[in-house]
Formats: structure tokens, sequence, C-alpha cells
């Protein structure tokens, strides 16, 4: 990347950092990718029940490949033949584990957290249940406000999601929303996240590479 335009987007973070932690969530920021899994291992303790939403970035970093270690014992959504009731069992399991980790698909310049959901399991962790909360983030899902965090989602996420999991629906084959009612449907369950009443509990990880959508 340009050394300059590095140079705005690392003070651009900064101050999201800033705003996070206003807000009671936790904040650090990483330079590179390489570095999450080390980051992340020092908010967890060996042992810890752990759980994940779905998320690129987590396969991006190598955190998923820390998760399956034999350091934790890790509800893994992702473990191959999966049923579909075991995979919504997992979800159910993620409520009561030690700790969570998570994407975003946008954070705010004021320090908020914006996601959406199909059938609600990660937007439902993040507000309430595992005792400690981890979302790692590229830069890229920085953005100028909720209304930005929506249309984001709208353009970039859901349809890239949409591709990734190979859901019948219009932005699948268009790339950009088309608000719809169809039964593939990932967009269902919004969140704003502007506040965590338990300090601590949630910790922010905006790394400066462009990761997962």
């Amino acid at each position: 990347m340009d050394r300059n335009k590095f140079t705005v987007i690392k003070m651009k973070i900064k101050k999201i950092i800033e705003n996070l932690n206003k807000n009671n969530l936790e904040a650090y920021y990483l330079e590179k990718k390489e570095q999450a899994v080390e980051c992340v291992k020092g908010l967890m303790h060996d042992g810890d029940t752990v759980a994940c939403g779905g998320s690129q970035t987590l396969f991006e970093t190598g955190v998923i490949e820390l998760l399956r270690s034999d350091k934790y014992h890790f509800y893994d959504r992702h473990a191959p033949g999966l049923s579909t009731e075991q995979i919504m069992e997992v979800h159910r399991q993620a409520f009561c584990c030690d700790t969570y980790l998570s994407g975003t698909n946008a954070i705010t310049e004021n320090g908020e957290l914006f996601n959406v959901d199909g059938v609600g399991n990660r937007v439902a962790a993040l507000a309430f249940g595992p005792k400690n909360v981890i979302v790692v983030s590229g830069y890229n899902k920085i953005v100028k406000n909720l209304e930005a965090a929506e249309e984001r989602v709208k353009n970039i996420a859901g349809p890239c999601n949409c591709i990734r999991l190979d859901c019948s629906t219009p932005c699948r084959e268009t790339g950009f929303c088309r608000d719809c009612s169809s039964s593939g449907r990932i967009c269902s369950d919004y969140m704003i996240l502007k506040h965590q009443m338990i300090k601590g509990r949630i910790k922010v990880i905006i790394i400066g590479e462009e990761l997962g959508y």
C-alpha cells in the first residue's frame, strides 16, 4: 500500500480506537494480519470454551486454525459433515462459552458496530451470553456513519456472503441489494452496538489491511 495512504488510514483508525474505548469497547490496532493470532491468544485463556460467528476474516487471519488447536474446547460450526440441526446446536452452545469470536460488517467513525445476520446467532452472542467477545476486523470495514454501514452491507457484505454461501437471492446475481423477500435472504436481523455496559467484555481488533467482506 502507498505510504501516504497508509498514514491517513492509521490516523483514522487512531480516532476510531479512541471512540470505541469511549463506548466501553476495548480496542486494539494491528498493522498486519499475521499479528492477529498472537493478539487473540493474549485475550483468551488455555482451556477456554470458544465459539465463533461466520467470518471470512477469522479464516484469513489464521484465527480459526488457532481455535482448532488443542489449547481450547472449540464449538466448531465449520466442522465438516454437520447437519443443519447440529449447526444450530453449536450456535446455542455459543451463548454459554467463555470466549466468542466474530468479524463485523462495519465499524463507524463514532465507534459503533453494525451487523446483520440471517438467523441471528452472531448478533445475539455479541449482545449477550458469552463472557468474553473478540471482534476482528480489517480497516476496510470502517465507514462514516450508520447509514454508510447499512449501504456497505447492501452493496458489499451481503452480495459477497450470498455468493460464498450459494444463497438464492437477487444480490447473488446482480451484486447489489434488492431488499428481497427471497427464502434465501440472509439480511434478517440488524444490530447496532453503540455501547457495552460490561467494561472489557467486548474487544475490537482493527487490522491495517483489507480483510473479509
